[in-house]
């Protein structure tokens, strides 16, 4: 056993990545969010096998990409 010991046992905050359901759980924003953002490449995922794995600052550069609440976002006229 290293010196983390099982998986689920180390803290967050040295956790090198999450997997999307983490990130769901950690930002209150659903999973079907998160997987979309992931598909659309917005956030930022990586592939080890058949996981995806998001690295924490990745997450964090996506939720500050995210818009303003109260800001509308302009249409352009067609």
């Amino acid at each position: 056993m290293n010196k983390f010991g099982q998986k689920g046992k180390v803290p967050l905050s040295e956790r090198l990545s999450v997997s999307p359901e983490e990130a769901s759980a950690l930002t209150g924003i659903g999973l079907t969010s998160i997987r979309e953002a992931i598909s659309s490449g917005d956030l930022r995922a990586k592939k080890h096998g058949r996981r995806t794995i998001i690295l924490p600052d990745d997450l964090r550069v996506w939720l500050e990409m995210l818009p303003d609440a109260g800001k509308r976002i302009e249409e352009s006229p067609a």
